[in-house]
């Protein structure tokens, strides 16, 4: 009431403020007339030439905590000391669950970000939500060249053959294993286990002394991977990808097979459960406790410093069945979207700092400094990646299971639009099949008939 009676007054006040001016007008019309003329044209100069003076600035949410911070922040840097008319502002939006369900907040508002970073599996929503301008909008206004890119990289953000996001930090799974251990029990370091069958006996040599032959944390990305590795499609309608997704298909015989293979290790005490932690398994494979871990390229460095000093880590492809399909990994990670409740010259600010990200000398540095891949093919070529990999010579295991991977819908990755959800889901089967509880068919039947209701229920929604 206290605020209506005030506005109330305000009104009456301008009103009459209004009323003298007209008066004062009337009594001296040539003198406040030419004063106007005079003034008006100079003050709207120089407010115009105050706005176009000026920077674009342009907000970016991310989810890159600690080292990785760090790197963005002299990404920023960097692109405003050599970008006078656009700068960029980073700001720390916490996990990617958090950010995204941020952004969903301050959809309806002004108040979200020029730019945001989204992990892989929110692409679908990201398409769904209508609030994006696609990024192959400014690829073609700007005749940019997408061949310059890993195509490996580049599929996965593809819809219909167009680009909605630029691929930012970019990972898959590999197999980390424990040189010095697999010398110790008679194995050849030089030559690691690459299909189920040979993990399972690699696994049965390693196991002794208290030690577990491996341990694969209770993940669901490497589900999805372990699919894809064997050329399957994770959801219906060529992986949500010909048509929207109706169906989960974590039960087929990809699936079984996969979770059997890792509940007959658990169960002959050849692997080690230790939960759903990745943190869990890296501790205990630095610590000499297993031999043979999976985890993500993003994590090869920390890994291999872990290990320094103590054994030597050797890097293999990520395992699949012996008789499995042509396939490969589905890159990980997240990439960049541009929000189009922006001004036009927000959003166009926000391409050229995605530009400066996308050059071979920015990537280098984004690589060496994170272990993520580089999207840009000619960062290979910088001195700094040549140095890094003589470094690390583990990573050519990554960049050699990228280039071999099968472009194929598998591949590409399945798309949902309630794949966390999903992934939680999944994540619970494995559990329940590893504890005992459940068969693995009988698990996985559970998780793809939660998960197609799940599916169901957003489907409507979009419509």
């Amino acid at each position: 009431m206290k605020q209506l009676k005030m506005r109330s007054s305000a009104i009456a006040m301008t009103a009459l403020v209004m009323l003298l001016t007209s008066a004062c007008g009337a009594a001296d019309k040539t003198t406040t007339s030419t004063a106007s003329t005079a003034a008006s044209p100079t003050a709207a100069a120089k407010a115009e030439e105050k706005k176009s003076a000026e920077p674009v600035k342009v907000i970016w949410w991310h989810s890159m905590s600690g080292e990785l911070g760090k790197a963005v922040d002299k990404l920023v840097a960097d692109f405003n000391a050599s970008h006078k008319d656009v700068q960029v502002e980073a700001v720390f939006q916490g996990t990617y669950d958090e950010s995204l369900n941020k952004m969903k907040a301050s959809m309806d508002t002004k108040s979200g970000p020029s730019l945001i970073q989204v992990y892989e599996i929110g692409s679908r929503f990201m398409i769904d939500s209508k609030a994006i301008t696609p990024m192959q909008t400014f690829i073609d206004a700007d005749k940019f060249d997408l061949s310059q890119l890993e195509e490996n990289i580049l599929n996965y953000y593809k819809f219909d053959n167009k680009l909605y996001s630029m691929p930012f930090n970019t990972s898959n799974p590999i197999l980390y294993y424990n040189k010095d251990m697999f010398k110790a029990a008679g194995l050849d370091p030089e030559k690691p286990p690459t299909t189920y069958e040979e993990v399972a006996k690699a696994a049965q040599a390693l196991s002794k002394d208290g030690k577990s032959g491996a341990s694969f944390a209770i993940y669901g990305w490497f589900m999805e991977q372990f699919f894809a590795n064997q050329g399957a499609e994770y959801l219906n309608n060529g992986n949500g990808r010909t048509s929207s997704a109706t169906e989960s298909m974590v039960n087929s015989d990809a699936g079984v097979k996969t979770l059997t293979w890792w509940k007959q290790m658990v169960d002959t005490k050849t692997a080690s459960n230790l939960g759903r932690k990745t943190d869990d398994t890296k501790k205990a494979f630095a610590a000499g406790q297993v031999a043979m871990t999976l985890d993500s390229t993003a994590s090869l460095r920390g890994i291999v410093s872990s290990a320094e000093g103590k054994f030597q880590v050797g890097t293999a492809f990520l395992p699949k069945p012996a008789d499995a399909k042509d396939g490969g990994v589905v890159v990980g990670g997240a990439s960049l979207y541009i929000l189009n409740n922006k001004s036009d010259a927000e959003q166009k600010g926000a391409w050229e700092f995605i530009k400066f990200l996308t050059n071979p000398q920015t990537q280098a540095f984004w690589h060496v400094n994170t272990g993520y891949f580089p999207i840009t093919k000619k960062a290979y070529d910088e001195q700094l990646v040549k140095d890094n990999l003589a470094k690390y010579p583990q990573f050519k295991t990554a960049v050699d299971q990228l280039h071999a991977t099968k472009a194929n819908k598998a591949t590409q990755g399945a798309v949902m639009g309630v794949f966390p959800e999903a992934r939680q889901i999944v994540e619970g089967a494995i559990e329940e099949a590893l504890t005992g509880k459940k068969a693995p068919k009988d698990a996985l039947d559970g998780a793809a008939k939660s998960i197609t209701e799940k599916i169901a229920a957003y489907n409507k929604t979009v419509k």
